[in-house]
């Protein structure tokens, strides 16, 4: 299978002051998992096989429910072609 990009927007219900702390233990995860990834100011950009990915954008809406979010609004972008794509290919340039 070829590696893909995937973008994930995780917004918590939560009072404002929680949402940083939510989003941490989201970031922390997906560290653990082992994929790469870069964190930008509105979405964390991880790569790897599409089905792994998915199931990390699952495991995130269990972290967000057990830090107390009554709801959990995720916004996944996934960028895939035949032969796999790279977060380098698209960003190198830019001094990453």
């Amino acid at each position: 299978m070829s590696k893909v990009n995937l973008s994930l927007q995780v917004l918590p219900v939560v009072p404002e002051e929680e949402i940083y702390p939510v989003v941490d233990r989201v970031i922390e995860h997906i560290r653990k998992s082992g994929v790469t990834y870069i964190v930008g100011p509105m979405e964390t950009t991880m790569e790897g096989e599409l089905e792994e990915l998915l199931k990390i954008v699952a495991e995130v809406q269990d972290i967000c429910i057990s830090a107390g979010s009554k709801r959990v609004i995720s916004i996944v972008k996934i960028d895939y072609k035949p032969g796999g794509v790279s977060i380098d290919e698209k960003i190198a340039k830019y001094g990453r």
